[in-house]
Order: C-alpha cells, then sequence, then structure tokens
C-alpha cells in the first residue's frame, strides 16, 4: 500500500464507521460531560425512542451516497451483521472495500489489488458492531432539535482513531436514518445519506470473509 493513501482510506473508514456508529448505536441519553438541564424532557423522550429502535436492529443492509468535503461524490452499498461483522462496498469509479469480520477490518484497494488490515478494536467499527453497545464513554450528545418532520441530533465524538462532530437526521415518524454529516477535527464535512434499507433481514456470511494470504500472495507474484 502507498503510504500517501493511508490518509485518505483512514478518513474513509472514520466518517463512514463513526457516522453508522453512532447512527445505529444506542445513543447516550446524558453522555460524560451534558449536563441533566441541557435536554427537555421531550427531547429525552425522543432519544430514548431513537435508542429502542436502533436497539433492536442487529442485521441490517442499503445503498449510500458519500459526499466528500471536495465535492466529490461516491456511491455503494452496506451490510452489517452485529456482533462483529460489517463491509462497506464502494461502487466504480471508486475502488475501496471494507470488511469487518468480528476480529479484523480489511480496507482492500481494488485497482491497486492491495490490503491494509487493523485489529478491529483499534477502530470506532468496535462500537458499532459490538453485541451490547454503549457509547457513553466516548460520546457527547451536545444537541438535539425535534421538528414535525426531522430530529436532528448533534454527538461529539473524542476516539483515538478520529475526533469530530457527527449531525444525525431522523424521521420524526418512523426514525429512520435519514443523513448524517461528520466534521472532522480540521472542520471539513463528509455527508452520507442512506436508503433502500431493510432491517432485520437475512445475513449473508460469505459478505464478511477477509482474505488474510492476499498480500502475501501479491507479494510472492512480484
Amino acid at each position: 500500500m502507498r503510504f500517501s493513501r493511508l490518509p485518505r482510506l483512514r478518513a474513509n473508514i472514520a466518517a463512514l464507521a463513526l457516522s453508522l456508529a453512532a447512527a445505529f448505536a444506542p445513543l447516550p441519553l446524558m453522555a460524560a460531560g451534558t449536563p441533566a438541564g441541557q435536554l427537555s424532557p421531550a427531547e429525552q423522550e425522543t432519544l430514548g425512542e431513537i435508542n429502542t429502535y436502533f436497539n433492536s436492529v442487529k442485521t441490517m443492509h442499503g445503498d449510500f451516497v458519500q459526499f466528500g468535503p471536495d465535492g466529490d461524490q461516491v456511491e455503494g452499498k452496506f451490510y452489517l451483521e452485529r456482533p462483529g461483522k460489517i463491509r462497506f462496498y464502494y461502487n466504480p469509479p471508486a475502488q475501496l472495500d471494507i470488511i469487518a469480520d468480528g476480529k479484523s477490518v480489511s480496507v482492500k484497494d481494488r485497482k491497486l489489488n492491495t490490503q491494509d488490515i487493523w485489529p478491529l478494536n483499534e477502530t470506532p467499527l468496535r462500537f458499532l458492531l459490538a453485541d451490547q453497545i454503549d457509547l457513553t464513554k466516548d460520546t457527547n450528545v451536545v444537541g438535539v432539535v425535534v421538528e414535525t418532520d426531522l430530529v436532528t441530533i448533534v454527538v461529539e465524538d473524542r476516539t483515538t482513531f478520529n475526533s469530530g462532530k457527527l449531525t444525525l437526521i431522523f424521521d420524526a415518524q418512523t426514525f429512520d436514518l435519514k443523513q448524517w454529516t461528520v466534521t472532522d477535527a480540521q472542520g471539513m464535512d463528509t455527508s452520507v445519506a442512506i436508503y433502500n434499507i431493510t432491517a432485520n433481514g437475512p445475513s449473508n456470511p460469505k459478505l464478511f470473509v477477509i482474505d488474510y494470504l492476499a498480500n502475501a500472495r501479491q507479494n510472492s507474484a512480484h
């Protein structure tokens, strides 16, 4: 893997992983550092309902559109199975394929035919993919706006992999996640919209297989 590409790959992982982790995980009603008086009873009730909905989701798949800070647009599909498994497949011309198999996270560049692997517990995906999710030690709800049709939640994230602000937008009636924006430590925004979502449907274990020998085969071929 070319080292010049690593920051961008890490940013892609952080953007999707942080976004999905906070979106699908139980959001803290009173996260550390959030004074009780900042959330009204109605806001607490709304967060509780969102918690209940996402706690019930064990599998999910759908499509996503990601808008980068430089205006670029990429699309793809994601597949989730808790605990431990997820896949983000970027459609061409993007060439990334991100897989978590329960213990590791693989980032494969299909064009270069190269792969990087990290321990799952060193990425934000560990929160999303845990059997029992608890983000209260790592996130902080700093804003809740409840409108007739939409609920907007602003979360600050502090992890060793990435730090920033996450703005989540939900349907106010169904609590379906509509879109989110990740603002990183440099103030750059990555926005994602998801659609065609199926929750708690059947899952295919073949989607979450990491080829650990791919790099060795690639190296031996040269």
